[in-house]
């Protein structure tokens, strides 16, 4: 049974009712392509473990640092991506991935209660540890088609909030278990990616 710790100190993202009940659209890699340069085209699309990549352009300094994490209502977006009811319940991790001391990209991390109990996953327990290297060292998690869209400002911290922020996501499954993970590109990665 999984426990609800408290909600970390640093503030959460709240948000609103209203935003629960809109869908949000997002598109596949042929859908977005005129849209997008080559390098974003390479990091909304790449299949590869965004913690290695990150890892790599930091040169070893990445690290990350939670933000929230608790039982929630999901997004519309989100019960649609994970085929359950609207208005479910939950686990909801947000987290900054930062290189070289810099958030460079906001993740949040979905999965649906009924799915998560029982299944042996334990997301309460990841602390500072990546939940994506988690999921890439687990070979029985298949991931999903990945899609990007712009991400809506009111979904973000407040601290990087901001219009027109590429994000990706793709659903990790394993049995009954999916975990949908969305990853935002902030300003200060695009800045580090074209330098890399």
């Amino acid at each position: 049974m999984l426990s609800s710790p408290p909600v970390l100190p640093t503030s959460p993202t709240t948000v609103p009712h209203t935003l629960l009940a809109q869908p949000h659209q997002w598109q596949t890699a042929a859908q977005l392509h005129p849209a997008l340069s080559a390098t974003q085209q390479q990091w909304l699309f790449d299949q590869e473990s965004l913690t290695r990549r990150l890892t790599q352009i930091s040169h070893d300094c990445f690290s990350v640092t939670p933000l929230q994490e608790g039982w929630q209502t999901l997004r519309l977006d989100e019960t649609n991506a994970l085929g359950v009811p609207t208005n479910s319940q939950g686990w909801v991790r947000e987290v900054f991935l930062r290189g070289n001391g810099e958030p460079w990209v906001f993740a949040r991390s979905v999965a649906a209660r009924s799915a998560l109990e029982g299944s042996g996953l334990d997301l309460a327990q990841l602390g500072s540890r990546s939940l994506g290297e988690l999921l890439f060292s687990d070979r029985a998690f298949q991931r999903g088609e990945l899609e990007a869209s712009h991400y809506p400002a009111d979904w973000l911290p407040a601290e990087v909030r901001s219009d027109d922020l590429w994000a990706r996501r793709s659903c990790f499954r394993r049995g009954k278990l999916a975990v949908l993970v969305a990853e935002v590109f902030l300003p200060a990665f695009w800045v580090a990616a074209g330098q890399s």
